[in-house]
């Protein structure tokens, strides 16, 4: 797979979710000219290991997963915009491109695109966000993603939530 975004500092991080009562949630950010939206969604089922992230909080957030947690799939660039969600389909393991075993990576998989891409712009501008990872540590690849800020950002997407999580977007 294609090298992903480049991370903020250790200094940046934001915490990972801890104990849940349903899937969490997070966002993963990629240059689309490396990885894009169409790409992700080409892999179907099986998903693609997201791999090259080489950040100790960015690597800490996909420890922390769960099989079925969900993630905005964000476009950086000049696009800057959530373009989609996807579905953790394998847990934490080894990053096959990684010769010094420090570096983890999960699969993920497309479940749907966002009918209208979310931009930083939408995001920034948006009250409810302010406190948003996306906003406030704009360079960290792999991002927790709290419950009000899925819905929100759902919201301004077009989806409904709640079926994005029920698995029917």
């Amino acid at each position: 797979m294609a090298k992903k975004t480049k991370t903020a500092p250790r200094s940046a991080s934001t915490d990972a979710p801890s104990a849940k009562s349903g899937p969490a949630c997070w966002l993963f950010k990629t240059e689309p000219e490396e990885h894009s939206w169409e790409m992700q969604k080409a892999r179907g089922r099986k998903g693609e290991p997201w791999t090259g992230v080489r950040n100790f909080v960015a690597r800490n957030n996909m420890k922390a997963m769960q099989l079925g947690d969900l993630g905005f799939f964000y476009h950086t660039g000049k696009d800057k915009e959530v373009v989609g969600i996807v579905e953790v389909c394998a847990t934490a393991h080894p990053d096959s491109k990684d010769e010094t075993g420090v570096w983890k990576c999960v699969d993920v998989r497309a479940v749907c695109d966002m009918p209208k891409p979310v931009t930083l712009a939408a995001a920034k501008a948006n009250p409810k966000l302010a406190a948003m990872a996306l906003v406030r540590t704009a360079r960290l690849s792999v991002q927790p993603v709290t419950p009000e800020e899925w819905k929100e950002v759902c919201r301004m997407g077009g989806l409904d939530p709640k079926t994005v999580a029920a698995g029917k977007p």
